[in-house]
């Protein structure tokens, strides 16, 4: 059932205050494992992390995010299945796939092209870290690990979170779809931290919310993050 459509009454008691509680334990994680991780690999500065280490220092973020996601509702509802439709459909896959794809692709160039000609940047700029990444590739099975790391777990872990918990957070105080949908693109957006990234990820943002909201599911909103970070995965493998 797509969102804002559901007259129950009695609704889960999880809202706003897990969706902060997710992004402090996640930061927090993030710090103090990071920096064991760090210690332990003998890394002395983010230039000595390989392409995988950068991946891997990621998972406590995800852990975070995901273990309050699924507290929350197992806590206070019916589980992320029932309360935030987790759940996909046969033909998942080729929608939301060909949505990442394309956005990747064909719609993020053209969204860039004013922002080029209004902030005196250019795409040098803008790939710069893809290619930083790239600069750090290893052997193939490293290679493996970050795509299954950005490929895979990433947009599972973050879609349950923000076209999850954080959008049906929203909707649950009435704040209308369209208006919910923006505020988790921006939020979603603008946690990673990279400032001439934030109107690529925003957009993207607002095309998976829009198809979690719509759907009522979060399978084709999951499929187009795959298919959006896959499409970077492969660029950088191939030019590695």
């Amino acid at each position: 059932m797509p969102y804002g459509e559901d007259a129950t009454p009695d609704l889960p008691r999880w809202g706003l205050g897990d969706v902060v509680a997710g992004i402090v334990v996640s930061m927090v994680l993030s710090i103090v494992v990071g920096s064991l991780i760090y210690a332990v690999a003998g890394w002395s500065s983010s230039d000595d992390v390989p392409v995988w280490g950068l991946a891997l220092l990621q998972v406590p973020l995800w852990a975070g995010y995901l273990g309050i996601t699924l507290w929350a509702t197992w806590t206070k509802g019916r589980g992320p299945v029932a309360d935030l439709g987790f759940t996909a459909r046969w033909f998942d896959p080729f929608v939301g796939l060909a949505v990442g794809v394309v956005t990747q692709v064909l719609v993020l160039p053209a969204l860039y092209v004013p922002i080029f000609w209004v902030t005196g940047t250019d795409s040098e700029e803008l790939s710069a870290p893809a290619k930083e990444l790239a600069d750090r590739a290893g052997s193939v099975p490293s290679w493996l690990l970050f795509a299954f790391l950005v490929g895979v777990c990433a947009p599972v872990v973050e879609e349950l979170f923000y076209r999850g918990l954080l959008l049906r957070s929203l909707t649950k105080r009435q704040l209308p779809v369209p208006v919910a949908v923006i505020v988790s693109a921006a939020l979603f957006a603008a946690i990673h931290f990279q400032v001439l990234q934030f109107a690529g990820l925003f957009v993207f943002g607002l095309i998976a919310g829009t198809l979690a909201a719509r759907s009522g599911r979060l399978g084709p909103s999951i499929w187009a993050h795959i298919g959006f970070n896959m499409t970077t995965v492969v660029v950088l493998y191939l030019s590695s």
